[in-house]
């Protein structure tokens, strides 16, 4: 098949592009599933950044890393709105719901992360499975969750610091009345903060390590006082008694169990922070010890952390009393008597501390997601450079700061968390189905077809089982059903085991009980993404036909230059033996 390569890039002139366009189905067709490896991510493809970033983080680096992450996002922007929208005190069931398919979620980062140390995360992870379509697809979503996250926490900022200055969140922002609502109230505060986050990050990974350990720590004192006074002067009755049972329903399950499922899909914003922490991998002094326990190890106990605090937040006040869904803790301890008003203006003040530890985390993540796609060629190679003097990436870190600043600067909390959700759902259900398919395929020697086969018809299985739960008429009909799926989804996976076997055992770390364990998660992220509304699958498909287009006009041309110019991966005929990209690893 001939294909022009002429060493000449396919944006040099107007008639340059207009030829590469009308090449462009043959240009896809070799592209689109291209695969890389973990030999290439860590050898060529990572020099594309110039210089390297140091390797200076350690295990108590990324567990620290994680928890500043997690904590300050999750718990102090979510949990109002989960608990009176959707589960009321079964909040807490919906956060441990959410923290276990995070976790089975982790176990497959970490797998990865482990066997190919880069900063790509999800977008590498799947580049050298599925390749370079369904990665820049990831990518993108992986891109704009971490943006769109950003802007929802920092507006969550303002709401805190106005709490504890004592102002109400209307003095910190000004309406514009020729917007549309949910993108009239402007917010600068949260755009100076987002800013100066910006400049941390691009001076130093190490010294950013360092603020957060010490943030963080501190944070963590405040979390123990937040669940130890919530527990002592909250009251048990609120866990099954509203405040106004003439209007609201009550028990533990206000909204049945569903409204937990609901919650918990609502919830899952809490742990993107989690994934930050494996775009980290690069900067690790060992990767085999060090990331298992700081990705996994962050995860268990920040899920243990938002247990603990929404059951304190339950304890002290009715689900359906006057919460502010925004700050959630502080309207809680505000609705105490007896001299305890005074705490709110605490948790406010100590709310924002933490949410400023979850910017930096996230902001760190979110560059390095983008220098790893700048490495790909799939955008320009600006946003790849890596800083000889900083070792960080500046040019992602300062384009994404001004992106996330430009968003929080008018878009309304409720507009920007079903979005990402969805999107981190997507992706942590991509990662999943990735991990098996990596355990089961070696291109090139192996069928794909019977592995192919079975997370299609599991995934379907999924899909089924949920629509069921939340559009069959209660009643035995409905369970019969319910039953009936579960049956066929484990004589599924059962069968999967049994005839196909594991052509690629991990060599230093891998997820346990496979192919279980990534299976559950599969399922997990369905469910999870069944529960959510159809505004946000209208967003999300929006989003993701902008992402092909983009892929369509621009990625698939820079790619197939790149390759042209014999400056990207080998062929997958090509391709080395496996081992050879763990040669790296035990050099570590």
């Amino acid at each position: 098949m001939a294909m022009d390569t002429h060493g000449s890039s396919s944006f040099s002139s107007f008639p340059a592009y207009a030829r590469a366009l009308a090449q462009t189905p043959t240009r896809i067709a070799c592209r689109a599933f291209s695969v890389s490896t973990s030999f290439e991510e860590m050898s060529r493809v990572r020099a594309r950044s110039g210089s390297d970033m140091q390797r200076n983080l350690r295990w108590f680096d990324l567990v620290g890393f994680g928890l500043g992450g997690m904590v300050g996002a999750g718990v102090f922007v979510t949990t109002g709105r989960a608990s009176r929208l959707y589960a009321g005190p079964a909040v807490v069931l919906s956060y441990a719901i959410a923290g276990l398919c995070a976790l089975l979620s982790a176990f497959c980062y970490t797998e990865f992360a482990v066997d190919m140390p880069v900063a790509g995360g999800a977008f590498s992870y799947l580049r050298v499975t599925f390749g370079e379509f369904a990665a820049f697809l990831t990518g993108a979503n992986l891109v704009m969750d971490y943006v769109l996250s950003n802007a929802a926490v920092a507006r969550s900022f303002t709401a805190y610091l106005g709490t504890a200055a004592g102002f109400s969140t209307t003095k910190w922002r000004f309406t514009v009345s020729g917007l549309p609502k949910g993108f009239n109230e402007i917010d600068l505060v949260a755009v100076a903060v987002v800013l100066i986050i910006t400049l941390i990050i691009c001076y130093s990974t190490r010294e950013s390590s360092v603020v957060n350990m010490v943030l963080t720590a501190m944070h963590i004192l405040f979390i123990a006082f937040v669940i130890v006074v919530g527990f002592w002067r909250g009251d048990w009755k609120n866990f099954t008694e509203p405040a106004d049972p003439r209007r609201h329903p009550d028990g533990f399950f206000p909204f049945g169990v569903s409204g937990v499922f609901n919650g918990a899909a609502m919830v899952y914003l809490s742990y993107i922070g989690y994934d930050a922490v494996s775009t980290l991998a690069e900067e690790v002094k060992n990767p085999v010890k060090d990331i298992p326990i700081g990705v996994s190890g962050s995860v268990m106990v920040v899920t243990i952390l938002y247990c603990l605090m929404a059951a304190s937040m339950s304890k002290l006040l009715p689900y359906d009393a006057s919460i502010d869904p925004e700050a959630s803790f502080a309207a809680a301890f505000r609705g105490q008597s007896d001299g305890w008003k005074w705490v709110s203006n605490v948790i406010g003040a100590g709310a924002s501390f933490g949410i400023l530890t979850s910017l930096m985390v996230a902001m760190l993540g979110q560059a390095r997601y983008m220098c790893v796609i700048g490495r790909s060629n799939v955008v320009p190679s600006w946003f790849a450079s890596v800083h000889h003097k900083t070792c960080t990436p500046v040019n992602a870190s300062a384009f994404l700061g001004i992106f996330t600043a430009a968003i929080a600067v008018f878009t309304d909390l409720n507009v920007l968390l079903n979005l990402v959700s969805i999107g981190t759902l997507f992706v942590f259900y991509m990662v999943a189905n990735a991990v098996i398919y990596r355990r089961y395929v070696s291109v090139g020697a192996t069928n794909p077809l019977p592995t192919v086969s079975f997370l299609v018809s599991f995934s379907l299985t999924s899909i089924i089982f949920t629509l069921i739960w939340h559009f069959a008429a209660p009643g035995h009909g409905k369970e019969a059903m319910l039953g009936v799926c579960t049956v066929v989804a484990v004589g599924i996976l059962q069968m999967f085991q049994c005839m196909v076997p594991q052509v690629r055992k991990p060599e230093h770390w891998g997820v346990p009980l496979m192919p279980w364990l990534p299976s559950i998660s599969i399922f997990l992220n369905i469910f999870l993404l069944g529960a959510l509304d159809r505004p946000s699958y209208v967003r999300f498909g929006y989003f993701s036909a902008l992402a092909v287009l983009v892929y369509v006009l621009y990625s698939v041309h820079a790619s197939f230059d790149a390759q042209g110019d014999g400056s990207y991966i080998l062929k997958n005929a090509e391709i080395p033996k496996e081992s050879e990209a763990s040669v790296f690893v035990e050099d570590v």
